[in-house]
């Protein structure tokens, strides 16, 4: 590596560059708002990292973002408009020690009856959900249907709550840190790691239990 000159600020760091090649896309424009949603997603999931998009073209804007409060923020981002069914986000942050999986999840109903949970693995976007989606709707369903149960929300002849009756109005976001994550397909939109789904079912079930 060749230096190419001293930087006189009290800074560091490395600048990347990169130049779609024309040859290889079919259209090497970049859209700002493709752009723009996808820096204030990964601002959300690292909580405190600042991201900056500068668009140097038409009007030159300038837009940054910061979440110091990381998915549960990013709930409320979700939520902002709606009628809330409870105050406050409900999350949880663990980990499994044995399989070196963190598990962080931030979740809170409105009175939609439309669901919004969104899973990620490693920071990237599993649209089709996956094992880690599996285990926290099993965990959540179950935990919803025990509460309902002990406190004679349900009767002993009712039949239990399904996985969509409690994902009504949900807005929810599980994201899974692990080592050696496998995805199904090329597009990586869908995680299949089975002991991720152990380790969310156990995670959301502690969260949830304590906090019902």
């Amino acid at each position: 590596m060749t230096g190419v000159q001293t930087c006189a600020l009290p800074i560091s760091g490395t600048t990347i560059s990169f130049v779609p090649d024309a040859e290889i896309f079919e259209d090497v424009r970049f859209d700002r708002d493709t752009l723009a949603h996808r820096m204030r997603e990964m601002a959300f999931l690292t909580a405190g990292l600042s991201l900056r998009l500068v668009d140097e073209r038409g009007d030159g804007s300038d837009e940054t973002w910061r979440y110091e409060g990381g998915i549960a923020e990013y709930v409320a981002f979700m939520n902002h408009g709606k009628e809330v069914v409870h105050p406050g986000v409900v999350t949880v942050a663990a980990r499994d020690e044995a399989e070196g999986v963190e598990v962080d999840v931030a979740l809170q109903w409105n009175t939609t009856y439309q669901p919004a949970i969104f899973s990620f693995a490693n920071a990237i976007n599993t649209h089709e959900g996956g094992t880690h989606m599996v285990g926290f709707r099993t965990a959540l369903t179950r935990v919803v249907n025990s509460y309902a149960r002990a406190n004679s929300l349900l009767k002993e002849k009712d039949e239990n709550l399904t996985g969509e009756d409690v994902a009504e109005g949900l807005a929810a976001v599980i994201s899974v840190r692990l080592p050696e994550p496998q995805f199904e397909g090329q597009t990586k939109t869908k995680l299949g790691n089975t002991q991720d789904r152990k380790s969310t079912r156990l995670n959301s079930s502690d969260m949830s239990e304590s906090r019902m």
